[in-house]
C-alpha cells in the first residue's frame, strides 16, 4: 500500500495512510498475493477514503471522496485536538505547546452534561460525520478486547483519589501537580459552577429563624425582650433563599447531571445532599407561632424525611456492606450531616404528633451517631488522613449531640437525664473546640463554611432549653452568650457572602473539585515505571503512522496489551 508524504498549506507534515477497502471488496482483498510476513496484501487501487495524519499538531482529516481520488476538497473535516489520536493520553497534554495546560479542551463542557441532552444534540448531526467523530484507534483498541468504550470522563472516580488531588476546607482546591479534564483560564459555565455546599446557607438561615423564634418564647430569655419580628424577617429570608438554591440546583441536575455524579463521589459533598431536606424540615419547625399557631400536618414529614431517608439507606448500607465506600475510608466530620438529618426529622415527627416515627428515627441516628463518633475518634493508621485545611469541619462534631437532646425533649416533652446527657457531651466538645483558635484559623471564605453555622446555633438552642429545665444564672448567661456566638458568626458570613456575590463577583469559582482524574496522569516518574507510559506512547507515534492499516491495528493492540503485562509484574 503506498504511503506517501506530504505538505499543507499550514505547513504541517502529515503522512497518508491508505484505509481499509468497502465492504464489498473485503474479500476480494483477503484473497490477494501473500507479502514477506505472510499477510494479505489488498488490490493496490481499491482506495474508499483516506486518514491524514498530523504528526506536528495532532490533527486528524478525514477525506472522503466517491469517485475514489485522495484528497477530495469536499467531506474533508478538521476533528478538534483532544490529544486522543493515535492512542495519545487524553489528560498529559504532551503534543500542545502548552504541556497540557486547558488551552486544549477550551471550551469542551459537554462531557458533564446530561447523558439525554448529548443524545438529542448527536442525533442531529449526519450519520457519516458522527462516526468519523470516533477515534480510530480507541475503537480498535475496545474492539479488540471486547468491551464497550470507556468514558472519558471516569465517572467512578475512587474516594482515596479525592484526598491525594484535593486541599482546602472542603477539599475545593487542585493540588499544583494535578491536571483537571476542564481549562482553569476560563469561566465555566455558571450552573456547572453551583456546588452543592450552597445548601449550607440555608442551613445556616434555617437554624438561626428558630433560634431567634425560642428566645422569644422561652421563659428562661424573656428578660431579652426580642421582638417575634425577628424571626418572622429571618423566616422570609431563610425560605427565599432555599427555593433560589434549590432551583438552582434544579437546573444543574437537568442539564449538567454528570456533574452531580461528581459531587455525588465527593467524599465530603455527598453528606450535604442531606442538607436540602434538613434545610427544609428547619424552616416548617421555625415557623413563627403568629402565623401557625397549629400543627403542621404530618405530608409536611413524609415530603421531607422520605427522600431524606432513601439517600440514609444508601449511604449507610456502602457504610455497612463495606467496599471503597466503607465509613473507614469515607469518614470525615461532615459525616455527622448524614446523621443529624435524623435527629431534626424527629423533632419535625413530634410536631406533626407522630411521636412513634420520631422515636424510630432517634433510635437511627443515635446507632449510626455512635458508630461516626468512634471513627472519627479512633481512626486508624491505614485512614486517610484528614488535611490541616479541613481542620474547620471539626465544628460538625457539635451539631449532632446538640440535636440529639432537642429532639429527645421534644418527643418525651422534657429536658431529662437523656437530654442532658448529650447536651453535655456538646457542650464538652464545644469548649474543647473553642481552646484551639489556631485550629480554626489561615483558610479562605468559601460558601461551605455556612454549614459550620448551624452546629453553633443547635448548641444555643440546646442551652436555652437547659435553662427553661434549669432556671439559674449561669444557665442563662451561657444561652445568652452562645446565642450572641452564632449569631454574630451569622451575620459576619452574610456580609462576606454579599460582598463577594456583588462587589468582588468572586463568589462562585470554577468547581475545579469536580474535574479531576481518575488517575494521576502527570508529575514525576513513579518507580514501577508507569510515569514513562504516556512519553512511550507518544515516541511510538512516527512509528504508527509509518505502518499499513492493518499493522497499525495490530500494533496498537500488542502495545496495549505489553503495557497491561508490564502493570501487572510491576504490581
Amino acid at each position: 500500500m503506498a504511503t506517501e508524504l506530504s505538505s499543507s498549506s499550514t505547513g504541517q507534515h502529515t503522512v497518508d495512510i491508505g484505509a481499509a477497502p468497502p465492504e464489498d471488496a473485503r474479500q476480494t482483498a483477503m484473497s490477494g498475493p501473500l507479502n514477506i510476513r505472510g499477510e494479505r496484501r489488498p488490490p493496490p487501487m481499491q482506495r474508499a477514503f483516506n486518514r491524514q495524519v498530523s504528526l506536528g499538531s495532532g490533527v486528524t482529516v478525514m477525506g472522503m471522496d466517491r469517485g475514489g481520488r485522495n484528497g477530495g476538497g469536499r467531506g474533508q473535516r478538521a476533528l478538534p485536538r483532544s490529544g486522543r489520536s493515535l492512542g495519545v493520553l487524553n489528560h498529559g497534554g504532551v503534543l500542545g505547546p502548552a504541556g497540557g495546560d486547558g488551552a486544549a479542551r477550551r471550551g469542551d463542557f459537554s462531557m458533564f452534561r446530561t447523558k439525554s441532552t448529548l443524545s438529542k444534540q448527536n442525533s442531529l448531526l449526519p450519520t457519516r460525520i458522527r462516526e468519523s467523530d470516533a477515534d480510530l484507534p480507541t475503537h480498535v483498541e475496545d474492539m479488540s478486547a471486547g468491551r464497550p468504550a470507556e468514558d472519558p470522563l471516569n465517572k467512578s472516580v475512587p474516594a482515596g483519589r479525592y484526598f491525594a488531588a484535593l486541599r482546602g476546607p472542603e477539599l475545593d482546591e487542585v493540588r499544583d501537580y494535578e491536571d483537571i479534564l476542564l481549562p482553569k483560564d476560563e469561566v465555566w459555565p455558571f450552573l456547572l459552577r453551583f456546588p452543592i455546599g450552597c445548601f449550607g446557607v440555608c442551613l445556616g438561615l434555617g437554624s438561626q429563624a428558630i433560634l431567634w423564634g425560642s428566645l422569644a418564647a422561652s421563659p428562661a430569655m424573656r428578660f431579652l425582650h426580642v421582638t417575634p419580628m425577628i424571626n418572622v424577617a429571618l423566616w422570609l429570608l431563610a425560605v427565599t433563599v432555599l427555593v433560589a438554591t434549590s432551583v438552582t440546583y434544579a437546573l444543574k441536575c437537568v442539564f449538567y447531571f454528570e456533574a452531580i455524579r461528581r459531587e455525588y463521589f465527593h467524599p465530603v459533598r455527598v453528606n450535604f445532599f442531606f442538607a436540602p431536606w434538613i434545610a427544609a424540615m428547619f424552616l416548617t419547625i421555625g415557623l413563627p407561632r403568629a402565623y401557625a399557631p397549629g400543627r403542621p400536618h404530618p405530608a409536611v414529614w413524609c415530603a421531607f424525611v422520605v427522600p431524606l431517608f432513601a439517600l440514609e439507606l444508601k449511604i449507610y448500607g456502602q457504610w455497612l456492606s463495606g467496599g471503597k465506600r466503607r465509613l473507614c475510608k469515607m469518614a470525615n466530620p461532615s459525616s455527622h450531616l448524614s446523621v443529624v438529618g435524623n435527629f431534626v426529622g424527629a423533632i419535625l415527627a413530634a410536631r406533626v404528633g407522630w411521636t412513634e416515627a420520631g422515636k424510630f428515627l432517634w433510635a437511627i441516628g443515635v446507632a449510626h451517631y455512635i458508630v461516626v463518633f468512634v471513627t472519627l475518634y479512633q481512626r486508624l493508621p491505614t485512614n486517610e488522613a484528614l488535611p490541616k485545611e479541613l481542620h474547620p469541619v471539626y465544628s460538625m462534631f457539635i451539631a449532632t449531640p446538640s440535636a440529639a437532646s432537642l429532639a429527645w425533649a421534644a418527643i418525651y416533652g422534657s429536658f431529662d437525664a437523656v437530654a442532658r446527657t448529650f447536651f453535655f457531651m456538646a457542650i464538652f466538645l464545644y469548649m474543647s473546640l473553642v481552646v484551639r483558635i489556631n485550629f480554626f484559623r489561615g483558610f479562605r471564605f468559601s460558601l461551605a463554611w455556612w454549614s459550620y453555622t448551624f452546629p453553633m446555633t443547635t448548641a444555643s438552642l440546646a442551652t436555652v432549653k437547659y435553662a427553661e429545665a434549669v432556671p439559674c444564672f449561669t444557665s442563662r448567661a451561657l444561652a445568652l452568650s452562645l446565642s450572641l456566638m452564632s449569631t454574630t458568626m451569622v451575620s459576619l458570613l452574610l456580609v462576606s457572602t454579599l460582598l463577594h456575590a456583588f462587589v468582588w463577583r468572586s463568589l462562585f469559582p470554577n468547581d475545579l473539585a469536580i474535574a479531576i482524574t481518575k488517575d494521576r496522569q502527570n508529575g514525576p516518574v513513579k518507580p514501577n515505571g508507569r510515569g514513562r507510559k504516556a512519553s512511550k506512547r507518544v515516541h511510538d507515534i512516527k512509528r504508527w503512522a509509518k505502518q499499513a492499516p492493518l499493522s497499525l491495528v495490530s500494533s496498537i493492540t500488542k502495545s496495549n496489551s505489553a503495557d497491561k503485562e508490564e502493570e501487572e509484574k510491576t504490581e
